[in-house]
Parts: C-alpha cells; sequence; structure tokens
C-alpha cells in the first residue's frame, strides 16, 4: 500500500466512516487522521461527533456549516430545473454530495493532506459524486476508498469490527438500515427493503424520521401559499424568511400531513438496480408549487424544451457531475427561463396528497377572455380552419400519395 502522513476523511460518524479511522491507522503505517464533517442539516446526528471521532483515532475535526450554501447553490438550480431523477428522485443525496467534497478538499489543501478518504462502497453512486469532485478541485490528490480495499463484506461485518474495537455506535443488528439524512431528505435502503416486493413500514415506530404516513396525518387538510421571484422561494403564507428557514418550515408542515414519500426502484450509475425509501416532505412541496406557477409563466416551447432539460439535468446530478462545462451550461439556460417565474402558489395538503388550490403571477400568459368558453371579442374561431389546414398538410399529402400508389 501507498504510504500516506495526514489523511482527510469525509465523517459522518455513522457506521461506514467509525470503522475506517482505526482500519486506516491499522493499515496506512498510523497516518494522521483528519476528520471533516459538512453540516448539511443532519441535526442531532452531529451531537458528540467530536469526542467519537478523536476517541477513535483522529486527531482533530471539522464540523462546517453548509447549510445556507446548500440550499441556495445546489438545492435551489435543482430545483428551478425541475430537475427529478427518472421521475421521482428530488436528488437529496445526490446534491449533497459535492458541497461537502468541495469543502473536503478545501481543508485537505489547506492542512496540507496527501490523501482524502470516503466511506462509500464500491457498488454505489456516492463514490463517483466524491471522487469526481476532487478530480475538479484537487486533481493530484490521493483518494483512499476503503470498501474497495479491506476484507469486509456486509454492513454486519462493519458491525463486527466495530465491537472487536470497542466504537460506539448508534445502530443496532435490527435496525441497520443504510440512511442518508440532511435538510432536504431522509433516504432509507437494505434490510426489507432489499426485497421490492416488501410494503415499506412505514406506520413502524422510527421508520419516518421526518413525518408520518399519510393514514396517521391529520384528518382536516390544511393550505400554504409559497411565494416566488425568479424561480426562488421567497416566503410562506406571506412570511418572507431565510432560505433555510423555508425549508425547514416546508418540512414539518409536509412530514405532518404525510406528504413526500417515494418507494423507488432506481438505476444507480454502476449499472445495477437498488430499491431506497425517500422522505423528502419539503422538498416535494416546493417542487409542485414551481412547476404550478411555470405553467402559467412559461411559454409552450420554452416548458416543453424545459422538461428535457430537466431530465439532463437530474442526470448530471445523480451522476455526480455538478462541478462540469455542462451543468453550468443548463443552469445558464434555466436561469433564463426563470426570469418571469414569481407569483404565489396556494396548495392544499392531506394526508399525502398535494392539491393546487390557487395561482397568480404578474407575468401569467394565461388570458381568460381568450381562453374562455363564453362569448369574446378577441379570438375569431375561424382563424382556426386554415391554421388546421396548414398544420394538417403533411398528413394529408401522405395519404394522397398512399392512395394513389395503391391504386
Amino acid at each position: 500500500m501507498k504510504r500516506f502522513k495526514k489523511i482527510v476523511l469525509a465523517y459522518s460518524g455513522g457506521l461506514d466512516t467509525s470503522v475506517i479511522i482505526p482500519w486506516l491507522k491499522e493499515n496506512y503505517d498510523d497516518p494522521e487522521i483528519i476528520a471533516v464533517s459538512g453540516d448539511v442539516g443532519q441535526g442531532t446526528e452531529l451531537d458528540g461527533l467530536e469526542e467519537k471521532a478523536l476517541k477513535t483515532g483522529a486527531s482533530k475535526l471539522y464540523i462546517e456549516d453548509l447549510k445556507k450554501e446548500f440550499v441556495e447553490d445546489y438545492i435551489f438550480p435543482t430545483l428551478k430545473a425541475g430537475a427529478k431523477y427518472e421521475g421521482d428522485y428530488l436528488l437529496g443525496t445526490s446534491f449533497a454530495r459535492p458541497i461537502i467534497a468541495k469543502r473536503i478538499v478545501e481543508i485537505a489543501l489547506k492542512e496540507g493532506a496527501d490523501a482524502i478518504c470516503h466511506g462509500c462502497t464500491g457498488k454505489g453512486n456516492d463514490q463517483v459524486r466524491f471522487e469526481l469532485t476532487i478530480k475538479a478541485f484537487a486533481p493530484g490528490m490521493g483518494i483512499i476508498a476503503p470498501w474497495r480495499e479491506w476484507k469486509i463484506k456486509s454492513r454486519e461485518e462493519e458491525i463486527d469490527y466495530a465491537e472487536a474495537h470497542n466504537i460506539p455506535l448508534k445502530i443496532s443488528r435490527e435496525t441497520n438500515y443504510s440512511k442518508d439524512k440532511n435538510l432536504w431528505h431522509l433516504s432509507h435502503e437494505g434490510l426489507d427493503l432489499e426485497d421490492p416486493a416488501n410494503e415499506p413500514k412505514y406506520d413502524k415506530p422510527g421508520f419516518l424520521e421526518m413525518g408520518v404516513s399519510p393514514e396517521q396525518a391529520p384528518d382536516q387538510a390544511e393550505y400554504v401559499t409559497i411565494s416566488f421571484e425568479k424561480g426562488i422561494p421567497v416566503a410562506v403564507n406571506g412570511e418572507k424568511t431565510g432560505s433555510v428557514e423555508i425549508v425547514e418550515k416546508l418540512n414539518a408542515l409536509g412530514g405532518k400531513h404525510g406528504i413526500g414519500l417515494v418507494d423507488l426502484v432506481e438505476n444507480r450509475l454502476v449499472g445495477m438496480k437498488s430499491r431506497g425509501v425517500y422522505e423528502t416532505p419539503g422538498g416535494a412541496i416546493l417542487y409542485r408549487a414551481h412547476e404550478v406557477l411555470e405553467t402559467l409563466c412559461l411559454d409552450r416551447d420554452t416548458q416543453h424544451y424545459k422538461a428535457l432539460v430537466a431530465n439532463r439535468f437530474a442526470e448530471l446530478v445523480y451522476f455526480g457531475q455538478w462541478f462540469t462545462p455542462l451543468r453550468e451550461a443548463l443552469s445558464a439556460f434555466v436561469d433564463k427561463t426563470q426570469e418571469n417565474v414569481t407569483g404565489d402558489v396556494r396548495l392544499k395538503l392531506y394526508k399525502g396528497n398535494i392539491i393546487n388550490a390557487g395561482t397568480t403571477s404578474p407575468y401569467s400568459l394565461y388570458d381568460p377572455e381568450i381562453a374562455t368558453f363564453d362569448e369574446d371579442h378577441v379570438y375569431n374561431q375561424a382563424d382556426s380552419a386554415g391554421f388546421i389546414n396548414l398544420f394538417g398538410l403533411p398528413i394529408k399529402v401522405k395519404a394522397m400519395i398512399d392512395a394513389k400508389n395503391k391504386k
């Protein structure tokens, strides 16, 4: 093995990174380990992290508050794009990795480290997301991925290793779901979820953390109004507040009503299918509100083309290609489309459902006088005959030629 004197570790305090510190000490000739945790809204998961990191062998721990940057520079640009991976996944883990990895690189360069280590498995997407970001900002930096090197083959064996090295864990063998939590979402993978035939245990105490199941939601619907300026949410129910607070407020509201639960079998970048359950209560509300507002403010051709861009944007985010010229170019296109996406969207939340309840915008392209079924004085219905003749000309010509060739 190549020797490294100082290694910066992407540290969450979870199972993987908890066992990695002593493993690095044992297998890389006792290097200095500097742990770095990016705070993107994990909440209480960060409690006691410094003590744990130091006890297991790290020389220091950085906890970097990245929440505001995460929301404004990663979440909101993706929201404006309308990007959803494979139609449902709101990319909660995907766009959290680049911002964390970027900060880790900055600390590694400041500390004079010669390698960065992460705890991503060789089967997952996160290894790509971390390492593409490292290559973008420190192309010569060494990278260590223990899951691609060590003899540990499962999370069960990781727990065995932790117990043998007296490493405290917050999980048990029975609750050993692979989870990722941040301000935007919580993902669940593993255990019974590995069989797509199994229904998720939404009603089991402790499974859902950001909300309740639709069955447990209140019997009374609740309304919420989201205000946007140029595609960016700026207020909830008329109260302007910061970006992080908007997401937090909508998470609480959506979670209360069982909003934002997704059970998805997705295609990982590495080629396999995986099954995950996602909680994204506030994100689901914001995506719906933004989509509804765009139906008023975008012309048809822009709206339809933007849907194509949204799909490609989602792939770039999911594949870890945030820091690429194409992603930046697509964001520039998206920003142009959002210049008039300003207004208020009212939604009704009821037992897992998000129901449209009225939308207004000073830039609305909807003209009631043109659209009405009643009498109007701005639209000559007779004009449609000529339009249909021209629009249908290719069909008519083909039919005439087909008929002629059959004779």
